[in-house]
């Protein structure tokens, strides 16, 4: 059997691409796996909400195999299709009497990321239908996938965590000094691109009232703006007292960055079905994590992560926990703890390649079944 194996891979500035680089490798130990093969006995196609996935998707569509939802496809489509197509996949996926609502929200797509509807919407049906098995991350995704097409095979398999490569010993007192953090500071850290949906402004509206009681911490704001509007919004915020700004991060500069810090803010909203492989990679090395709190998250024990309020109390619910962890050390190392041991448990790639090759096994055995 010779499986093929289509995502974005590194150099590619995507999580999809550093979580499909790990995930292949592995793979290649059960049997013959080729990145971007012509052709194949079955396909593995990792799809997400970045314009690289174009060519994958429509491959996906074309000639059917195992589907990976990394993320809802609403915002893909949106900058896939012109209005036409748009409108034609919106009814196919909710009924020509939602045809209106697609216009308006086609008509609206500046504000996508912020918008809920969007996210309400993923526009799952066409590749979950077509697929021969669909692979999601959460329950929230499976609820999903089944909401829009009922008879999918849903497979759920956690997130995957590939151990860094790194010292055992990471001088975390010498990486701060650079960017003049105070070396008994408590540091936390947003990481990733910075969009609307991850409650950045909240973030710093938070912390610079968390400052104000405990001056003796910092937070560190890593990656891309997805939006110059919200890059523009967010300036002063971002060079208020205490914050420290880094772009990207390649891979090595990030896992240097994430031992550094004593906790990771990994907010979302609006979700659907999404997995954050900052989250999983954060508790798998031991940092406590906060999280909005949603079903993507419903398996995840009780203490491995730091649940937060969504809506109207997010902020109240935030300065709470982050106050805690502040003031509180031996609380944030337990949290991060028990976060490691969920992970090491549930997300070791080992494990994580063993479900997916069981998945590409029997997609396969279903296929010869029908010929």
């Amino acid at each position: 059997m010779k499986v093929g194996f289509y995502s974005p891979l590194p150099p590619a500035r995507t999580g999809v691409a550093d979580y499909a680089a790990a995930l292949l490798q592995e793979l290649q130990r059960h049997g013959k796996v080729s990145a971007g093969a012509r052709a194949c006995d079955i396909a593995l196609y990792h799809l997400g909400n970045n314009a690289l996935h174009g060519d994958i998707y429509r491959r996906a569509i074309a000639e059917p195999g195992v589907a990976v939802l990394h993320d809802v496809l609403h915002h893909f489509l949106l900058g896939q299709l012109d209005e036409a197509a748009y409108l034609d996949e919106f009814v196919y996926n909710y009924g020509e009497w939602n045809r209106g609502l697609g216009r308006e929200l086609w008509l609206g797509r500046a504000a996508s990321q912020a918008d809920e509807r969007y996210f309400r919407y993923p526009m799952l049906k066409r590749v979950a239908e077509r697929s021969r098995s669909v692979v999601v991350h959460n329950p929230a995704a499976a609820r999903a996938v089944r909401e829009h097409a009922p008879d999918a095979h849903v497979v759920e398999i956690p997130h995957l965590f590939a151990a860094p490569e790194l010292p055992a010993e990471v001088d975390v007192l010498r990486y701060r000094q650079p960017l003049g953090i105070d070396p008994g500071a408590f540091v936390f850290g947003v990481f990733g691109y910075l969009r609307e949906s991850k409650r950045l402004a909240t973030v710093l509206e938070a912390f610079a009232e968390l400052r104000r009681g405990l001056p003796r911490t910092a937070l560190l704001v890593a990656g891309q703006f997805v939006s110059s509007d919200l890059a523009r919004l967010l300036e002063s915020m971002i060079g208020a007292p205490g914050v420290v700004r880094l772009p990207y991060l390649e891979e090595r500069e990030f896992w240097l960055a994430a031992s550094m810090v004593d906790a990771c803010i990994n907010l979302r909203f609006p979700a659907a079905g999404e997995s954050s492989g900052i989250a999983v990679r954060m508790m798998g090395i031991g940092k406590p994590v906060l999280v909005t709190d949603s079903e993507e998250y419903r398996e995840v024990p009780e203490g491995a992560v730091m649940r937060i309020a969504p809506g109207a109390a997010e902020r109240d619910s935030l300065l709470h926990h982050m106050t805690m962890l502040a003031a509180m050390p031996d609380a944030a190392a337990a949290v991060g703890a028990l976060a490691a041991e969920h992970v090491q448990r549930h997300h070791s790639l080992a494990r994580v390649a063993e479900r997916y090759w069981q998945t590409i096994v029997a997609a396969e055995q279903m296929l010869l079944s029908k010929k």
